[in-house]
């Protein structure tokens, strides 16, 4: 794989919804990088909060609210913002949440070394009040083993880590969309993030952190790890009804796609299981209706 000399044109996409302070955050931090992005492009989804006025009124040439005109979720907002960028001729995609907010070299240092249209690069993401990884991150050895890091400290001391299933941060170029397909919106939220990187790792492209690059994001307050036949599953306690829907929907829907009916059905016992054993057995029934949901491939928002 042999780097491309030219400076790539990137754009940053994310998605709002009734967030208006935060978003207007994330864009006050990507218009104070020491390399400002070509383009920032911002997917209202109808949101009623003046989100929309807000950040227009930041008065910025390089930023664009794309008008929704629904609320289509992360999925579909970002899947919107990201087509629409490379319709208009980005070479790259940097895929933000809107309270995921660079460090002011984060993407001088995403570009320092010699770009590449065949490969995902991400910074790290740190949860400001922890100084942990906002989620951990899945390092890739040599020899294909994954772990997981949870601190800088735990990485090789290399510019370039290769990790994989990364989704916020993730710096996707044109090649690897084209390759990979758009993200899928359907999934609506709790879903992109795994399903994309599937895909584009599917699609033969690696995926390297890139350890001179950092953001802040917020991690989950109470995250809990739960082992199920040597696997790893990450449940957040309490999680809200209609979150856990979706999480429950789209991961049985994706194992699904993965790995065949024996492959989804284990993952609605992992996450029965889970849930039972994290927020008590009351929420099963939820759990079983996400069930259905995602083997019968029932995706979007949810009614209501």
């Amino acid at each position: 794989m042999n780097p491309v000399l030219t400076t790539p044109r990137v754009a940053v996409v994310f998605a709002c919804y009734n967030r208006r302070d935060t978003a207007l955050e994330c864009v006050k931090r990507l218009r104070a990088q020491s390399r400002q992005p070509d383009r920032v492009i911002v997917a209202d989804n109808a949101s009623t909060d003046g989100s929309a006025a807000a950040l227009n009124g930041l008065c910025w040439d390089a930023l664009e609210i794309l008008d929704i005109g629904d609320n289509l979720g992360n999925a579909g907002g970002v899947q919107a913002a990201m087509e629409h960028a490379f319709a208009h001729g980005m070479d790259a995609v940097w895929i933000l949440d809107d309270d995921s907010w660079p460090r002011p070299d984060a993407l001088e240092e995403m570009l320092r070394s010699p770009w590449r249209d065949d490969a995902l690069i991400h910074p790290l993401q740190e949860d400001p009040a922890t100084g942990r990884f906002t989620w951990p991150l899945q390092v890739v050895a040599e020899d294909g083993s994954v772990s997981l890091a949870h601190t800088r400290d735990e990485l090789p001391d290399r510019p370039l880590v290769r990790s994989r299933g990364v989704w916020t941060g993730a710096m996707i170029p044109k090649k690897v969309r084209e390759a990979a397909g758009p993200v899928k919106g359907e999934l609506f939220i709790r879903g992109e993030d795994e399903e994309y990187p599937w895909r584009i790792e599917k699609a033969g492209f690696p995926t390297y952190a890139v350890t001179a690059a950092v953001m802040d994001h917020p991690g989950p307050k109470d995250l809990v790890q739960w082992r199920f036949l040597g696997r790893s599953l990450f449940l957040e306690r309490g999680l809200a009804d209609w979150k856990l829907h979706y999480k429950v929907r789209n991961m049985v829907w994706l194992k699904r796609q993965q790995a065949g009916a024996t492959g989804a059905l284990t993952m609605a016992l992992a996450y029965a299981l889970c849930v039972a054993s994290v927020d008590g057995p009351a929420r099963l029934p939820l759990v079983w209706r996400a069930f259905l949901d995602g083997w019968q491939g029932k995706l979007g928002r949810l009614a209501g």
